[in-house]
């Protein structure tokens, strides 16, 4: 038994191992060019036994999808707010994802090819639309503290907010070049990076601060 421990260990690190240089070679080539022969050599181990731990590409592709999902609503529901007011707690949920995307943008790219494939990936993982509840239910909680001490509208829909905070972290990150090249900016800058970082919170808090007309 305690000879299965290692064992273990070691199937354990180099499935995650195979799963990071597998996300990388996804988001830069998508499905179609990423070849697994590729992935065995930057993993230091072999095709076969990619398909050992994973059954094949198409399925590899599935688990790098489901990890990287798993990293932002991890990270989501982890988030520690009970101590803060509403309006400081939505304005971290905000920094949070905006940190995210920008820390871990292969995990955009991910997203980008497959909206351009039309999802057919994540249609095949069911299991992301259950992984997706735990985050929403913390912004309904702070979005209900929010409205019961008065200082957030009533009429703001917690799937609303989530679409305006994912919109604008993931143009940061997938417009970075276009938009840098026509306007001269470098939006994940050092120097630019913690004003916008800041920016998603204040629009965010504004527009769930003003009243219902």
């Amino acid at each position: 038994m305690a000879d299965q421990v290692p064992k273990r260990r070691d199937a354990e690190r180099t499935k995650a191992e195979i799963l990071e240089v597998a996300t990388q070679a996804f988001a830069e080539d998508g499905y179609s060019g990423a070849r697994v022969d590729e992935i065995a050599e930057r993993t230091r181990t072999t095709k076969r036994m990619i398909y050992y731990y994973f059954g094949g590409k198409e399925q590899l592709y599935l688990a790098v999808l489901e990890e990287a999902y798993r990293g932002i609503r991890g990270a989501e529901e982890r988030l520690e707010v009970g101590d803060l007011g509403p309006v400081d707690a939505i304005r971290r949920l905000a920094e949070l994802t905006y940190d995210h995307h920008v820390e871990h943008q292969d995990f955009m790219r991910l997203v980008a090819i497959e909206n351009i494939h039309r999802g057919e990936g994540i249609r095949k993982l069911e299991v992301l639309r259950d992984l997706g509840k735990p985050a929403m239910e913390v912004l309904e909680t702070i979005l209900k503290r929010g409205i019961a001490d008065g200082v957030f509208r009533e009429d703001v829909d917690a799937l609303d907010v989530h679409l305006l905070i994912s919109s604008y972290c993931v143009f940061q990150v997938a417009n970075q070049y276009t938009f840098g090249y026509l306007f001269d900016v470098d939006l994940l800058d050092g120097s630019t990076r913690p004003r916008l970082r800041s920016l998603i919170g204040d629009v965010v808090v504004a527009w769930l601060s003003t009243p219902v007309r």
